[in-house]
């Protein structure tokens, strides 16, 4: 437990945390991969390029302040965190190394505010904070661990088979290279991949959404080729291998009746087939309605498969929008106002570009749906709806 005065002076640091610049988070990325750079095969080093995990750290850290006598408030942002710490396989080792970097970022660039008191209370704090981390990802390593077909770290994948299933949008089916089962996992669950594309020094860390039930001894991830790492995918063949860590992810369909509403556009449609194909096979009695915008035709994944469903299952039902050119479906973008939606007693999930999601969270708040309904999946640092 911390004492009174350690988390006033942790909430007094909670300005400098909330204006640290670019300046800031650069020193602290900077020192850190110059004194380790053994992390540069676990950060995301494209989202060191852009900034996002800069401001996502210590955004994080001000949260953390903030709530330092209410921790159960961070409860959910610490499982998503949790989950995808686990899939990047951070050991306790890891924690020492960002704190220490921490402390010594904040010493060295903010001397006047970060006295020897603030230090030490900082310490104690990031030390509990740090404890409740690796408690509980040890937790999700030995539970997975011991599941039938589960394993900890990576495991070695062969890719069975490819398809195309929209112009940019490939599927990968994965088959466990020693041919031996794999541990199973909740639609909206992500695997990640560690790669090492062409010209890289380092290991390459993504993750990618499940996007179907689970395969024979093996997965299906699908993947568009946009960025080093997709890119790099889009490059291998039937017979390539690939390195995986177990399922992972607290963004998971709710094993309930309630009615269902999976609201997904572009590639954020993976996780929502896994959904699909889930609900299709083990509650095709709950009523579902699967919306889903795309630019045009050409980028329209999945679009024969969920035909096929709404087709054969009566409690399926598919409302598409394309944003450009002339259609069968909807024009522009998804507007919820105009449809019938279980409103009060239904489950929303939400996955696609972060603006995306804002706006269909925006728009069911609107509409009176309850915000603990609204569930969301983001991909890299995570970001608030």
């Amino acid at each position: 437990m911390l004492s009174n005065n350690t988390i006033a002076l942790v909430k007094s640091t909670i300005p400098l945390l909330s204006n640290a610049g670019t300046a800031v988070t650069a020193h602290f990325y900077d020192r850190m991969f110059t004194h380790n750079p053994e992390l540069k095969d676990i950060f995301n080093m494209s989202n060191q390029q852009s900034g996002k995990q800069h401001f996502a750290l210590f955004n994080a850290l001000a949260a953390y302040a903030t709530h330092i006598d209410n921790l159960p408030v961070l409860a959910t942002a610490v499982e998503r965190i949790n989950h995808k710490h686990a899939s990047l396989n951070i050991q306790p080792h890891h924690y020492d190394i960002v704190g220490t970097h921490l402390i010594e970022t904040l010493k060295e660039l903010a001397p006047n505010e970060f006295t020897p008191d603030i230090e030490q209370a900082w310490r104690e704090a990031y030390a509990l904070l740090a404890d409740v981390f690796i408690t509980q990802e040890e937790g999700i390593y030995k539970t997975t661990e011991s599941k039938q077909g589960g394993w900890r770290n990576t495991r070695t994948f062969v890719i069975n088979e490819t398809v195309q299933e929209s112009a940019k949008v490939k599927s990968f089916y994965l088959r466990s290279a020693d041919n031996k089962p794999v541990v199973g996992f909740q639609a909206g669950q992500y695997i990640s991949v560690h790669v090492k594309p062409k010209g890289c020094d380092n290991t390459q860390i993504r993750q990618y959404s499940l996007s179907d039930v689970q395969q024979d001894k093996g997965y299906r991830i699908s993947v568009k080729n946009q960025g080093l790492v997709s890119g790099h995918m889009h490059s291998l063949n039937v017979g390539d291998v690939v390195e995986l860590s177990p399922p992972a992810g607290d963004f998971m369909l709710q094993q309930t009746d309630s009615p269902k509403v999976l609201i997904s556009a572009g590639v954020g449609i993976t996780p929502m087939m896994a959904m699909l194909e889930s609900i299709a096979a083990s509650k095709p009695d709950v009523k579902t309605q699967f919306l889903h915008a795309c630019i045009n035709s050409t980028e329209h994944s999945f679009a024969n498969r969920v035909n096929a469903l709404t087709n054969s299952a009566p409690n399926i039902e598919a409302d598409i929008w394309y944003e450009q050119g002339p259609s069968q479906y909807h024009q522009g973008r998804i507007n919820l106002t105009p449809l019938t939606l279980p409103l009060t007693n239904g489950e929303f999930y939400v996955c696609g570009p972060t603006p995306f999601m804002a706006a269909m969270k925006a728009q069911l708040l609107s509409l009176g749906v309850a915000p603990a309904r609204i569930l969301y999946e983001v991909f890299g640092p995570h970001e608030s709806l």
